[in-house]
Formats: C-alpha cells, sequence, structure tokens
C-alpha cells in the first residue's frame, strides 16, 4: 500500500522594520513562483501514454492531471496542488525525489528542481529517469548495431555497449559531459574519424538553434548554450550565423573506427513521444562487411568484459 506523504505549511516569522527579512520573503515568492511554473512546465508535456496510463476521451488538460503526478509520486493531491499554486509550504528532498521521478526529469531539470527548492540533492548523480526500462531493454537487443537515446538537448541519456566503443568511451565521462554538442566542439576524440565531422557539426548547432526556439526560458538549454559559448568558438562562430535546419529522421554516416574498419551505417531516429524531443538512435550497417564489423566490435567488447 503506497503511503501518502502530507507537509504542513509553514509561515515565516519576520519582526516589524527587518528590511533584510523582508527582501528574504521578496526572494523566497519569487522562487516559489519560478518553482510552480517549472513544476506546471513539466507536468504538462507528458503524455499519459509514457507513464502507462490511458488518455481517456474527457481529458482537457495538457499532458499529466495534478492528481495524476502526485499518486506517481506518492504525496497528498492537496499539497501538490498548493506546490504547483506556489503556497509557501515546506518541502522535503524525499518528496522532490519522488516528484522528480514522477515527472521525467532528467539530470539538468533535476538540478533545476532542487535548486529553485533551495534544497540538496541526496542523489544527484542518480541515473535519469525519463528512459524507460523498456527502451533500455531496447539498446541492449539491438546489439550489435550501435544505438543510444538521447534528449532534444542532444544528452545522451543512454546507450549500449556499441555505440559506446563506435565513438569513444562515454562510461570515462561525467554525467554533464555526455552531451553530442558538447562533445562535439570541445572533445578531440569524439567523431574524429566520421568522414563528414565538420558539416554535421553546423547542422548539430543549426538544429539547436531551431529546437531551442521552443526552450528559450528554460534554464537547461541556457546553461548549454553558455557552456558551449564560453568553451568553444567554433560554435561561436556558427551560433552567430543564425543557420536552422529542422530535425532529421534518417541520414547515411561513414566512420573509420581504429579497431574494426570502414563502417557504413545509417541512422534512424526513433522519437519516443507525440513531439518530436527524447528520441532513440540507431545506427543500421548498410552492407554486409559493416555488418560483420559490428559484430566483431561487439566480440570485443565482450572479450574486454571478461
Amino acid at each position: 500500500m503506497t503511503t501518502m506523504v502530507q507537509e504542513p505549511p509553514a509561515a515565516p516569522l519576520v519582526a516589524p522594520g527587518d528590511a533584510t527579512g523582508a527582501r528574504g520573503i521578496h526572494d523566497d515568492a519569487i522562487r516559489r513562483a519560478e518553482l510552480a511554473a517549472f513544476l506546471r512546465s513539466r507536468r504538462e508535456r507528458i503524455t499519459p501514454e509514457q507513464v502507462g496510463l490511458p488518455r481517456g476521451r474527457r481529458r482537457r488538460t495538457p499532458g499529466l492531471r495534478r492528481e495524476e503526478v502526485a499518486l506517481r509520486a506518492a504525496v497528498g493531491v492537496t499539497w501538490y496542488t498548493w506546490l504547483e499554486q506556489g503556497r509557501d509550504i515546506q518541502v522535503s528532498v524525499q518528496v522532490l525525489d519522488a516528484i522528480a521521478r514522477a515527472l521525467l526529469l532528467d539530470r539538468a531539470e533535476r538540478a533545476h528542481l532542487f535548486a529553485l527548492a533551495n534544497a540538496s540533492d541526496p542523489a544527484p548523480n542518480a541515473e535519469p529517469v525519463g528512459v524507460p526500462a523498456g527502451l533500455r531493454v531496447m539498446l541492449e537487443q539491438l546489439e550489435p548495431f550501435p544505438a543510444c537515446v538521447q534528449n532534444a538537448r542532444y544528452d545522451i541519456l543512454a546507450y549500449n555497449r556499441t555505440y559506446k566503443q563506435l565513438i569513444c568511451d562515454l562510461d570515462a565521462l561525467p554525467p554533464e559531459d555526455r552531451n553530442c554538442l558538447w562533445l562535439y566542439f570541445t572533445n578531440a576524440t569524439w567523431y574524429t574519424d566520421a568522414v563528414d565531422r565538420q558539416e554535421t557539426k553546423r547542422a548539430m548547432a543549426a538544429k539547436f538553434r531551431a529546437a531551442m526556439a521552443e526552450h528559450l526560458a528554460e534554464p537547461a538549454w541556457k546553461c548549454l548554450l553558455k557552456r558551449l559559448q564560453d568553451a568553444s568558438p567554433e560554435f561561436r562562430e556558427m551560433w552567430e550565423r543564425h543557420e536552422v535546419v529542422p530535425p532529421t529522421a534518417n541520414r547515411r554516416r561513414t566512420f573509420r573506427h581504429a579497431r574494426v574498419g570502414l563502417l557504413n551505417l545509417d541512422y534512424t531516429n526513433l522519437w519516443t513521444g507525440p513531439h518530436p524531443g527524447t528520441r532513440m538512435l540507431v545506427f543500421a550497417p548498410t552492407d554486409d562487411e559493416t555488418h560483420a564489423r559490428l559484430r566483431r566490435l561487439l566480440e570485443l567488447v565482450r572479450a574486454e568484459e571478461g
């Protein structure tokens, strides 16, 4: 039986004429309003089908209902409603963790949630919950075909063993650096064996600009953009061209892999929801020789794993 968490409201105590306390209350009010808006936006982007709920005929709410999020997070509906309304209530890190999981937040969104709540994340390196177990099984079953799951910001959320070995050792990178844009423009080993690396970098910058039009106010997007502009003069130059390219479903890529040789691959984007966003990226061989080389690559990985 699920235990519902009820968190009592708490009113701040401020002495009369205390200017510092008054500023603190004002700052807290702004933070609560930002938190409320963030929770609503994350709730409205999740379709019922993503979390195994029926859509039904009478659903008017975009995304999930508040009571559905509350049930998934095992918190009271009234309390969660107050949180979305920006009420002055106390919230524990355990409840924030449950809400982050209920809303399928990725690492950047989770960090933003805890920052808005002015709380320390008890599990900052937790596996992203936005990748369902079924997708992870699919990644494994697709081997030796390289495959990964990415979101619209190009964060690499999950991947199989041949995808990891296709490019570089992703396991050796910190989670915040597992982003294709970041690696293309800051990591000298990333896709160095790709024949069309420069063309791909330009296209990705243009796709990122096109996608960001719908996320201009979101901190995770603004943070990634600033990181790229600070770290890469090449990215800054491409960004200032204001080129935009829509997302593409299919494309051919060629790699010269140091261990198994030339790989000719077609990649396909398989979106996991009704709108372009989180997607599974699969590289399929275009010829029998490439297929055999991918099988050889997987054999090498298995031998290294012992």
